[in-house]
This record gives structure tokens, C-alpha cells and sequence, in this order.
């Protein structure tokens, strides 16, 4: 496939102010594209790339519902949808986890992601769900176990040749590296992930229809109470599939109109990531004025003193 031409405006800008005086900013490339990988909107340079990082994960949960795993152990969309999070470790989505394990005959010792800091158990790490999935494919098409990490292994070759024959390339063009929880993540172009989320929510796909749904109706196991993705998924009634990545990406869909929006902070900061997605977000009219105020009413307002303040608009191409 012809690689497309480089596509750049000037990116968006988010200011700190503090008492209405700018103390930092941070700079934030954003790209909206559509299934067929037409870049639509831009802000930035649509050819940046990065590590997709956690946004990855609805990606590489698809290997539970292409292989049968997902019926075959009688697992719900509520665990598909932990599978897909980046949840807070919290007791009930710790629960989830274990019940994937314990229908797939597995046991929580298999999970290779680490203890989090202050917990007890890698079940209330934030990938957990992620690498429960990836054990339940493995035990149901017999593959090894202990390697399951290793991008050697049948089901990361899986995975990768998955999302790299929805963006039309060669899979081994694609930069891996093992993100923090020892699972590969890849480097890619903003238009890429675009593309990739585009095409998730498309509505083209049955394997990635079930995804959508399973985000789209548990959005508490996708994050948490407070966090940004549950928030806008469930502000928006399922309308919006929202996943974040660490190190300042955000990926977006707007379910059943194949677009996708991907958002990545030069400096990686969370804050500036969440800004920049209500004010694309809001621009682009995927959101309401009323969901933009409440959802900047939590990611906005930092003190009393301080606030954050968009420069920059989404340009058509």
C-alpha cells in the first residue's frame, strides 16, 4: 500500500494558568480518520508516531472472540470488557479477573503482569483483565503458558497480523516493545490508531461488534467511577468508545459511523490529554455542550488557583 502523503497544521496548544497567567503548556497532536484510513481532521502532524500503549487493548482482546474462547468458557461482555480496561484494581474488577481465570481453569499465579505497589496480588494490576484473556486464549488453543508474553509466541503473532491486516500493512513493519505490564505494544502513526478505532466501531465487523458492545455497556470495568474513559462512555450512552493509553495518547470512536480520533501529548502529560479530548471532542460535535461542561467540571479544574485553557482548533483536510 502507497504510503500517504505527510499531513500537518499546527498542533493544539493546552495552557496551565495559574491565576490567569500561563505557567506550562503542553502541545497535543490530534487526527480524526475514517474505516477506509482517509484522514478527515488534523491538528499536528497525522504522522506522528508512538507506542499505542494501552490503547492496544480492544485490539488484543479481539483474540477471545476470534477463536471461540469467549463462548467456549462461558465468558460475559463484562469480561470482555475488563479485558479491554485499564481498570483501578478495585475489588470487584479484581473479582472479574479471577472468574475469567477460574472458568479457563487457570490459576491467578499464571498472570505475569506485576504487583502493583501497596496491593497484594497482579489481579489489581491495571492490565490484568488484559493478561487473563490472553491465558484463556492460550489454554483453549493449547498454546504454552509461561511464554504467552513473548512476541514469539502463537497469539502476539495473532494479535499483531489481526491489527496489521486492518490497516492494510505487513506485520513486520510494525516496532514492538514490551509495554510496563511485560505485554508488546507497538509504534505507530496517529492515523493509524485513528484508523484502527475507526474501523473498530464501524459496525463492519462482528468480532469487533462485540467489543464495542461490551465497552459500551460495562464502561465501569473499562477504568473506573472516576475515570476519564467510564466517564465520557457512560455520559455518552454508548454513543462514544473512549481508551486510554499511558504517556499522553487517548483513542476515540464514534460508534457506528466509522470515525476514530487519536490523540497523543508531546510531553506525555494526563491532564493535558483529557483537555484536549473535551475541546476536540466538543469541536467536532461528538459530545454536547452539557457533557463537555461536566466532564471538564472533573479534568479541568485543578484548584482553586489553577485551570487549564485550550489553543487550537481540529482542521478539515
Amino acid at each position: 500500500m502507497p504510503r500517504p502523503s505527510r499531513i500537518s497544521t499546527a498542533p493544539l496548544a493546552v495552557q496551565l494558568l495559574r491565576e490567569g497567567i500561563v505557567e506550562s503548556v503542553h502541545h497535543v497532536h490530534a487526527v480524526v480518520a475514517d474505516s477506509r484510513a482517509r484522514v478527515l481532521s488534523v491538528a499536528g502532524d497525522a504522522d506522528n508516531a508512538s507506542f499505542i500503549r494501552s490503547a492496544l487493548k480492544p485490539f488484543q482482546a479481539m483474540a477471545v472472540t476470534s477463536t471461540g474462547t469467549l463462548d467456549n468458557f462461558g465468558l460475559s461482555d463484562k469480561d470482555l470488557a475488563i479485558m479491554c480496561g485499564s481498570h483501578h484494581g478495585l475489588t470487584n474488577q479484581a473479582r472479574q479477573v479471577f472468574g475469567i481465570l477460574w472458568r479457563a481453569d487457570l490459576e491467578p499465579t499464571c498472570l505475569q503482569c506485576p504487583t502493583p505497589a501497596g496491593r497484594k496480588s497482579p489481579l489489581e494490576h491495571n492490565c490484568s483483565g488484559k493478561h487473563a484473556g490472553m491465558l484463556a486464549v492460550c489454554k483453549h488453543q493449547s498454546w504454552e503458558l509461561s511464554t504467552y508474553l513473548q512476541r514469539n509466541h502463537p497469539l502476539q503473532k495473532m494479535i499483531l497480523n489481526r491489527f496489521a491486516s486492518l490497516l492494510s500493512m505487513p506485520a513486520d513493519e510494525f516496532i514492538g516493545a514490551h509495554d510496563d505490564c511485560g505485554a508488546p505494544t507497538y509504534f505507530m502513526q496517529l492515523r493509524q490508531m485513528a484508523t484502527l478505532y475507526a474501523k473498530l466501531a464501524s459496525g463492519e465487523n462482528l468480532e469487533m461488534e462485540r467489543v464495542v458492545r461490551a465497552m459500551a455497556h460495562h464502561p465501569e470495568m473499562v477504568a473506573g467511577p472516576q475515570g476519564f474513559d467510564t466517564q465520557l462512555m457512560h455520559l455518552t450512552r454508548g454513543k462514544i468508545l473512549s481508551k486510554s493509553g499511558a504517556e499522553g495518547i487517548q483513542c476515540i470512536s464514534r460508534v457506528g459511523e466509522g470515525l476514530g480520533l487519536a490523540l497523543k501529548v508531546v510531553d506525555g502529560s494526563k491532564r493535558a490529554k483529557y483537555a484536549a479530548a473535551i475541546h476536540v471532542l466538543r469541536q467536532l460535535g461528538w459530545i454536547s455542550p452539557d457533557i463537555a461542561d461536566t466532564l471538564a467540571e472533573t479534568y479541568l479544574n485543578l484548584s482553586n488557583y489553577k485551570r487549564l485553557d485550550m489553543v487550537g482548533e481540529v482542521n478539515l483536510t
